[in-house]
């Protein structure tokens, strides 16, 4: 028992390893912090419960409101971390939405999809996908969450993520456009050092789901090859880069993949790797990411 205990059967560093009897073990676990006030900004956060079932929560962010009739844009955000790290409620995300809602006066939502791969894909796209349906049933203003009937403005919706959150808010944006999701209009979609596999196959995205082949044919790992990429919502498109990301160039395919679908603008960084802006958000470069991203949702 104990030597079956210490066996490993699957190793995906700087991930996750499982042991023969099926245990998960993460390489590293990412801090997380609890909603409440920033004093410094005055942006308020807190936690809902979006599926009572599943236990799907999303952490909300909002800044000072002047008026109880203000609305403002609302920017539904999911994290990355290769589908298996990370969470909305994590500090690295407290600290980059913070920013953002602060100083482009926005609505954010962050949603805690489950990790695999105890939780295996496609549970994560579901989970993200029920949350979007989730805020269109707001649409009314009798929605679940006040903050959203009060002050979400849902005819001005942004779908962002970086990494493989960047991966899901593509493929949502793709559902919401296949099936015309009605209550909510999408207009921009904001796509940060996005995960969109390699040129080998992905043995652990495979493994993470198992219904997948890991490879170019798959078009949740290539866009190019989905038959519904023309149905894809938003009317404005962000894609931003990193010159030292090893995803850069799978980027720069996907930019220039939805060229042919619609309005997309490409941001490249220089010098920096792959979400630098949330591992080291003081960086010198950060700061001109950071302003592209408020100016391209205010313009």
């Amino acid at each position: 028992m104990e030597s079956s205990s210490k066996e490993i059967t699957h190793n995906f560093p700087p991930f996750f390893k499982v042991y023969k009897e099926g245990r998960v073990e993460r390489y590293e676990i990412w801090e997380t912090a609890k909603a409440g006030d920033d004093p410094i900004t005055g942006v308020q956060t807190k936690d809902v419960v979006v599926v009572q079932e599943s236990g799907l929560k999303a952490r909300i962010f909002i800044p000072k409101i002047d008026g109880p009739h203000q609305k403002l844009p609302l920017l539904i955000h999911y994290h990355g971390g290769g589908f298996c790290l990370g969470s909305a409620f994590g500090t690295r995300t407290k600290k980059f939405l913070t920013s953002i809602v602060s100083r482009a006066k926005i609505i954010a939502i962050s949603i805690d999809y489950s990790l695999a791969p105890e939780h295996p894909l496609p549970t994560a796209y579901i989970d993200s996908w029920t949350a979007l349906q989730w805020v269109a049933t707001h649409s009314d203003g009798r929605g679940p969450e006040p903050w959203i009937n009060d002050h979400a403005d849902l005819q001005r919706v942004f779908l962002t993520g970086e990494s493989a959150g960047a991966n899901i808010a593509h493929y949502v944006a793709v559902q919401a456009g296949v099936t015309r999701l009605a209550g909510l209009k999408v207009e921009g979609l904001l796509i940060v050092h996005p995960f969109f596999g390699g040129k080998e196959p992905d043995l652990m995205y495979k493994f993470m789901c198992p219904t997948s082949s890991g490879c170019d044919d798959e078009p949740k790992l290539n866009p190019a090859v989905d038959p519904n990429l023309k149905s894809i919502v938003g009317e404005r498109m962000l894609v931003c880069v990193a010159e030292k990301d090893w995803l850069r160039n799978r980027g720069v395919a996907y930019f220039e993949t939805l060229q042919r679908a619609g309005k997309v603008e490409l941001f490249e960084t220089d010098g920096e790797g792959h979400c630098f802006h949330l591992f080291n958000p003081d960086s010198e470069k950060a700061e001109p990411l950071l302003q592209k991203m408020i100016h391209f949702i205010n313009q």
